[in-house]
């Protein structure tokens, strides 16, 4: 038997992890920005007095996702019985509108600037992108490791600074060395564009949770057949159901047909064994219903 209170203080040290993580990355961001603020004013910089406000924007929807992260750790009760966990989803949604927002209006403002190229203030871009790579870099490698969808679109959000601050960076130097003001907008341009790319696989895998489609890494057909070589009291396994309810923690149920004479400790055992080999294979909670063969079963659509 698998050690449960193992796996459990696993899970807790995970949950612990990725809302002090974004806990974090919401500081580090709300800080810059003030930063950014006043590094605007006194510079007369509106591309860093602009930043500030999308960095702004990032520590809004950053706090209300660890909000929604701490709230999805409570345990199951009366109202939610399979727990909150979905609310981590919630925010993961919340952050992605953002960053999709985002790089919409870097996209709307950067094309213009292909034809009508303005000059910057690529010494004060240059020292803030400094500062804004490595802060915003620590807040990205501390989420770098995320599970859960919420801290991996926050992670997104914090990649999406640090590039954004290589590019004025490196855009700022180029420019400053070289005049070419065209690169500051083809930069952006070519970081909206891969953002956008993320943005649309995260939110189709958070659509895919919702719809309870079974998780990529699991096969059920395959999982049918292992079960039926695995235990031999099995006659069948059917009526079955996999979902996840965070894109981690992955659930089963499925009705079990087993031989008339089978005794009621070999039926205790069987589930057992059939719920560790299940939680070998990335299922984490599994309801089994056991139906002898002189049985019909009652339920539509039986043989799926």
């Amino acid at each position: 038997m698998k050690n449960n209170n193992h796996e459990h203080n696993h899970s807790h040290i995970h949950s612990s992890d990725a809302k002090e993580n974004i806990k974090v990355a919401f500081l580090l961001n709300l800080v810059f920005s003030i930063l950014e603020f006043i590094g605007g004013f006194l510079t007369n910089s509106i591309s860093i007095f602009t930043d500030s406000i999308h960095d702004f924007g990032d520590s809004i929807s950053i706090g209300v996702s660890y909000l929604l992260e701490k709230k999805s750790q409570k345990k199951s009760d009366n109202n939610y019985t399979y727990g909150y966990l979905r609310y981590s989803l919630l925010g993961a949604i919340i952050t992605s509108l953002v960053l999709l927002t985002g790089s919409v209006i870097v996209l709307y403002n950067a094309i213009p600037r292909l034809v009508h190229v303005e000059e910057i203030n690529y010494d004060a871009m240059i020292i803030f992108a400094i500062f804004g790579v490595f802060i915003n870099g620590y807040a990205a490698y501390r989420t770098s490791h995320a599970e859960k969808h919420n801290e991996k679109a926050i992670n997104l959000h914090m990649l999406e600074d640090v590039l954004g601050w290589i590019a004025v960076l490196i855009g700022s130097i180029l420019i400053k060395l070289f005049k070419l003001y065209i690169i500051d907008p083809i930069l952006s341009i070519l970081i909206a564009i891969y953002i956008l790319y993320h943005v649309y696989k995260y939110m189709k895998e958070i659509f895919y949770i919702f719809m309870e489609k079974v998780p990529d890494d699991i096969n059920i057909d395959t999982l049918k057949n292992n079960i039926k070589e695995k235990f031999n009291t099995v006659k069948d396994i059917h009526h079955i159901h996999i979902w996840t309810l965070d894109g981690i923690k992955n659930y089963l149920t499925a009705h079990i047909l087993i031989d008339d004479n089978t005794n009621k400790k070999d039926i205790i055992k069987l589930k057992h064994d059939i719920k560790d080999y299940l939680e070998d294979n990335n299922i984490e909670h599994s309801t089994l219903e056991i139906e002898y063969t002189i049985e019909e079963c009652k339920t539509k659509n039986c043989s799926h």
